[in-house]
């Protein structure tokens, strides 16, 4: 098993009373999965996916995460799990703007202490796979919506992680790209990567093997899954 949340609340308080972001949350994910998160907007898939990926912690429940407990863990720690298993594709980029297509590629290697000739390696592969190479000395501010998400993909990537997580990673692409970043992490999950993405489209949820619907912060559980 890759993770497991087991009764997951997650909660903030307004006008003194709690208002629920994610109700009682239970999901197991075997390493090689691919699934889809559905809902309407404010229905808590963002939020599950921060949780999941330990961005964002959570009032109540259990997470474990290759059978460490993750709620336990101090942050130094869960933040070692992060960098080294997970990479994450953000619906609004999170590029640096003061760094280039090239050096954004490359932070994730660097918290991962690999040496520069490699480093290099691996950026000018990532840059060569996105056919981003003319752009990798410019500025995210200088690329379009669509070329900003690009990098963002690459990024997570590069470091060859055990999970991707996604939110919405096709918004700003067009028909082709979007097309073009599935079949990507389709061959990614067939290469043994887990893959969790959050998605307003059907296309794309199909992606999955299984699709998770959440409505008010909870699972809704389909015929199917019945």
């Amino acid at each position: 098993m890759l993770l497991e949340l087991k009764n997951i609340f997650k909660w903030v308080h307004s006008g003194g009373q709690r208002i629920f972001l994610l109700k009682d949350i239970n999901l197991k994910v075997k390493e090689g999965e691919f699934i889809s998160v559905m809902g309407p907007s404010g229905s808590g898939k963002s939020t599950l996916l921060n949780v999941i990926g330990m961005l964002d912690n959570f009032d109540e429940g259990e997470y474990r995460f290759l059978h460490e407990s993750v709620h336990a863990l101090k942050e130094k720690h869960r933040a070692g799990l992060y960098k080294e298993y997970i990479g994450f594709v953000f619906q609004s980029y999170h590029l640096l703007d003061e760094l280039t297509v090239k050096e954004n590629l490359e932070m994730p290697l660097l918290y991962k202490k690999i040496k520069g000739s490699q480093r290099k390696a691996m950026v000018a592969d990532m840059l060569d796979r996105f056919n981003i190479v003319g752009k990798k000395d410019l500025f995210p501010t200088q690329l379009s919506g669509g070329q900003q998400q690009l990098v963002g993909v690459a990024r997570a990537l590069i470091g060859n992680p055990k999970l991707i997580l996604a939110d919405e990673p096709t918004g700003n692409l067009n028909s082709q790209q979007s097309e073009e970043i599935m079949e990507l992490f389709k061959q990614l999950n067939n290469e043994g990567v887990t893959i969790i993405q959050v998605t307003h489209s059907e296309k794309n949820a199909a992606y999955g093997e299984r699709i998770i619907h959440l409505l008010d912060g909870r699972q809704i559980i389909s015929e199917l899954e019945k």
